[in-house]
């Protein structure tokens, strides 16, 4: 039963792009494209408090998610 519901898991939580793929974890992914982000621009409208507030964002995602923003010169919006 157990090998079922993780498949069924599995197939409910897949992210259909590519976005950000190997620079944060599947649940703050999953977290910005539940919010339509899908591009730095986009990313670029939010501050960094309300990507913070998303569910599935944590410390270490937005420590990995700013420096892959700064090495494209991409920053959040001021508050």
């Amino acid at each position: 039963m157990a090998k079922c519901l993780s498949s069924i898991c599995v197939v409910s939580h897949v992210v259909e792009g590519d976005f950000l793929k190997g620079i944060i974890a599947m649940p703050a992914r999953r977290a910005l494209e539940k919010e339509k982000i899908d591009s730095l621009e986009k990313l670029s409208d939010y501050s960094e408090q309300e990507i913070m507030q998303l569910h599935g964002f944590g410390k270490n995602a937005m420590q990995k998610l700013k420096i892959y923003m700064k090495e494209n010169q991409i920053s959040f919006k001021n508050n």
